[in-house]
This record gives C-alpha cells, sequence and structure tokens, in this order.
C-alpha cells in the first residue's frame, strides 16, 4: 500500500500533473470536517446529512468562488440542485478555478445558457420508455432508473431533467409496473439499474428490488451503474458488499473522470467490490479542463487498473442543455485514444464512445486504423504510424504474394 504524504493528510489537493504524480493514491483528508468524530465522518449517512448544498455554504468553504460559480449556485435548484458530500468537496483546489474536481461539481452561470443544438433529452430516453423508468431501446436490455437523487450532482449530467428534481420533472419510479414489464418481455436477458445512484438505497430496499429481478428466469445477469463509490466511499460497507455477492453475476460500473478521484478511501472500496467477485467497469466522460489531456487519461485508465477497475466507456459529452462550457471535442478525443491503443497495456484501453442524439444508441469512435479494403487485401497502421497489408480473398483464403514493403504513395 502506497502512504499518504503530508500536504494530503493537511487536506490540501496534490500538486503536479504528471503521470506518476497523478496515480498516487492520496487520502482526501478531512479540511474543514477535521475535528468530526472518525465514526461520523466514516458513515455515509453523516455525509449525506452534511452534503453542501446552498451557495451560502459554498461561500463558506470555498471562498475564491468566481461571480459565474457564485451565479450558477444561486440559480442551481432551477435545473439541477447543488450537492457535494463533504468528502468529495475536499478534492477540491480553492486555488485553482479550473480544478478538474471543481468543474465537475460547482454549478456555473453558463448551465442556464443552451445551445440551439442541445436538448433535455439527448439520448432519447423519454420516447423509449414503455413504462415510467424503464427505458427499452436495445433489443435485450434495459435501463431501470431506480431513484431520482445522488450523492453529489455532475454539472453535465445526462439525465439533469429528471435528477435531483430541480426542474420539476416529478419522477416517482414505480418498481411493480417496470418489473411486471420485464417479466413480461423474455427477450430482456439483462437489467442495468441506475437513476440518480441505486446504492443510495437502504440495503435492505436493494436487496428487495434485487431478489425480485433475479426471481425473473429470463434475466440473465444484473449490472448497478453507480458513482457511489468515487462521491461516498464510506457507503460500501462490508455488509453491503456481502449482500451484493449474493446477486452474482452482478456487475457493477462506476463513473470516474480524473485520477484525483481515485483516493485511498475509494481504492479500498473498490477493493471491498471486487473480493465480493463483482467485475468491475469504468465509465469517463471527456470533459473540457477535467481529462481532455491524454496523459491525465492516461493516469486515470492505468490507476483504475490498479484499484482493479476495467476501463470501459469513454463518452462524449451528451448534448445536453446548459453543457457547452464542458464540452471537448470528438477530435480532441480521438487524439487521445490515438496515445492510448499501442501505448499502454490494452486491458486500460476504454471504447471511446458517441450516444448518438435522439436516442441512436452508442456509437464506437475510433481513429482511422483501416486505409483501404476491397477483395483481396487490407491495408492497416499500427500505433507508430507503420503501414502493414493483410491479404485475403472473400473466402478468407490469402490471394497472391504481397509487396516485401507498401510505400505511402500507393495508397493516392
Amino acid at each position: 500500500m502506497q502512504t499518504e504524504n503530508s500536504s494530503t493528510e493537511r487536506g490540501e489537493p496534490p500538486s503536479g500533473n504528471s503521470i506518476q504524480a497523478l496515480k498516487q493514491f492520496r487520502s482526501a483528508g478531512r479540511g474543514f470536517w477535521r475535528d468530526v468524530a472518525e465514526t461520523d465522518w466514516n458513515d455515509w449517512r453523516w455525509q449525506m446529512k452534511h452534503r453542501i448544498t446552498t451557495v451560502e455554504q459554498l461561500e463558506k468553504f470555498l471562498p475564491t468562488l468566481t461571480p459565474e460559480e457564485r451565479a450558477g449556485a444561486q440559480l442551481s435548484n432551477t435545473k439541477l440542485a447543488l450537492g457535494i458530500t463533504p468528502y468529495f468537496f475536499n478534492l477540491i483546489d480553492p486555488a485553482d478555478e479550473n480544478c478538474p474536481i471543481r468543474q465537475q461539481v460547482i454549478p456555473k452561470i453558463q448551465e442556464t445558457h443552451t445551445a440551439s443544438w442541445e436538448m433535455s433529452d439527448p439520448c432519447g430516453e423519454d420516447s423509449h420508455s414503455p413504462v415510467a423508468g424503464l427505458v427499452h431501446r436495445y433489443p435485450d436490455r434495459v435501463l431501470f432508473l431506480v431513484t431520482d437523487r445522488c450523492a453529489s450532482y455532475c454539472r453535465y449530467c445526462t439525465r439533469s431533467r429528471l435528477v435531483s428534481n430541480a426542474s420539476g420533472y416529478d419522477f416517482h419510479p414505480e418498481y411493480d409496473k417496470q418489473i411486471a414489464y420485464i417479466a413480461a418481455h423474455p427477450e430482456i436477458r439483462d437489467v442495468l439499474l441506475s437513476g440518480g445512484d441505486p446504492l443510495l438505497l437502504s440495503d435492505e430496499k436493494l436487496e428487495n428490488l434485487l431478489s425480485r429481478l433475479r426471481a425473473i428466469p429470463h434475466v440473465e445477469f444484473l449490472r448497478i451503474g453507480t458513482r457511489i463509490p468515487i462521491f461516498l466511499p464510506q457507503r460500501i460497507t462490508p455488509e453491503l458488499c456481502a449482500m451484493l455477492k449474493i446477486f452474482h453475476p452482478l456487475f457493477i460500473s462506476v463513473h470516474t473522470n480524473h485520477p484525483r478521484e481515485l483516493t485511498t478511501e475509494v481504492r479500498d472500496a473498490l477493493g471491498r467490490l471486487a473480493d465480493a467477485g463483482i467485475p468491475l467497469g469504468n465509465q469517463s466522460v471527456l470533459l473540457k479542463h477535467v481529462n481532455d489531456d491524454a496523459d491525465v487519461m492516461k493516469a486515470l485508465v492505468q490507476k483504475l487498473l490498479m484499484c482493479r477497475v476495467k476501463p470501459y466507456y469513454i463518452y462524449q459529452c451528451d448534448l445536453i442543455a446548459g453543457s457547452a462550457h464542458l464540452r471537448a471535442s470528438v477530435a480532441k478525443g480521438l487524439a487521445i485514444m490515438e496515445k492510448l491503443r499501442g501505448h499502454t497495456t490494452g486491458y486500460a484501453v476504454p471504447t471511446y464512445v458517441i450516444d448518438a442524439p435522439g436516442g441512436g444508441g452508442k456509437v464506437p469512435i475510433n481513429p482511422e486504423y483501416v486505409l483501404c479494403r476491397n477483395a483481396g487485401r487490407v491495408l492497416i497502421r499500427n500505433f507508430e504510424g507503420k503501414i502493414f497489408e493483410y491479404p485475403e480473398a472473400p473466402d478468407g483464403r490469402p490471394c497472391g504474394r504481397p509487396p516485401e514493403k507498401i510505400e505511402e504513395s500507393q495508397l493516392v
């Protein structure tokens, strides 16, 4: 186990942005809450009760608020509520207005600016909902929305219309109807619990819901999408892990965007889930001033593997209304993928996807590695830019003798 440095013990964010520095595991520290009893600090319910939810609290704990942040916090409850756990708040660098943690959870007035191409439901979930709280967009799987609450609220949330109910969506899951639909459709083999965050449910409520789903014969495996291990690692108790272990095959997808989020507390929480036999994957969103940098992303994916988490997806930021100030370009995403493929272990390379606007589903976006293809050959390039030929015929047998060397000019 790697030790924490002295600055982190004081609750200060780590300095330096090199890959090795970013990959160091540090505690989030206690910060303003250093006098809180250890038992309270490590109680996830205490963390939820003491979240930062008002502009007055923000000004108290973060006196360096910019005018854009102060105005955004004042208006946050008209779009997406403000909510930050004390634990996660300690990761914010008060001296850096472009701090990657700060960018994700502190509102800005830019959230009220909506471009003509942005949408309240960019993934078309509402149009694919046969019953309230259930999205059936892909043939063999459904998205089961469990709650509209989260431990902390990401300012780029693709479900900001629903999550926190700040916009008056008034979401109320109806588990009986959602489960009845799944039971009546034998093609559904995969159920993803999301929200909001399913791990905010009590152990008892979550166990009851998982039991009911597991009792449906054609449901082969269950998934949980959560950011709780990142925002609230105190929630990942041994009791929760023991309960989840009952429902294998059960997968969990976590959501981490920057290596600083992977603290010693998060590493240990993820380890408890992994020790319970739960396969873990990570989904990141490409965000400006957060992870739109090849070194930052490389540190993140490598550090995830050290936490026994497989980097699964990098999402292009959805066209959610008010997110333009956080959206990095697709060109930047492709450039980052170029720096990952071949430059780090394949286990660390996620799939870069765009969730097609309006409900088209996830579309993989890759750099161009296939240069040309016909019935007789495929020309490909590797991560170094070198060009190779794979000869084949329609039946798969090699067709003819390939040249010993392919010059760039031959591709024109």
